[in-house]
């Protein structure tokens, strides 16, 4: 799909699909299905995010799982693996002992927290991804269970505007 108007227009498994590599949680993609037609981007947008941040923690559990850990490189050939590879690209150019210490963050923030870092990682060296889980790791559960869902509501938008550019 090329535009907004197509997508408000396509057969509810094609709109699933492109939604799906766009954020996991069959909550939100069937949510976003029902409030077609969007009419814009930014509409779209808007109900997309507002979306994200109203998913109840099991919905957001269900997303995560459909994240690489930063720093690992994504498997497959699909939209959402290619899009974590060009999101993580920061990451991916770090030095091997930076590329070490976040592999340490990652299972420390893991162990803490009972699931993957989530982060919104475009445009963002390893230095600062290394800076972000190591300050996110003093958050208490409902503190970083909010951060979660900003950054998976940015991670939407992203994707969003790349899928329907």
């Amino acid at each position: 799909m090329a535009s907004v108007e197509e997508f408000d227009a396509a057969p509810e498994p094609r709109a699933d699909a492109l939604l799906r590599s766009c954020c996991a949680s069959r909550t939100w993609v069937a949510g976003m299905l029902a409030g077609r037609p969007y009419g814009s981007l930014p509409e779209l947008t808007a109900a997309a995010q507002a979306a994200v941040l109203e998913l109840a923690w099991p919905d957001v559990e269900e997303a995560l799982a459909a994240h690489p850990r930063i720093g690992e490189r994504p498997e497959g050939n699909g939209r959402e693996a290619a899009w974590s590879r060009q999101e993580q690209q920061g990451a991916a150019a770090a030095e091997p002992e930076t590329q070490a210490e976040q592999r340490r963050r990652n299972a420390e923030y893991e162990q803490r927290f009972g699931h993957v870092y989530l982060v919104c990682a475009t445009g963002r060296s390893a230095a600062d991804l290394l800076d972000d889980v190591t300050a996110r790791l003093a958050h208490d559960a409902g503190t970083e269970r909010d951060v979660v869902r900003r950054e998976l509501a940015a991670i939407v938008e992203l994707r969003l505007a790349k899928a329907l550019a």
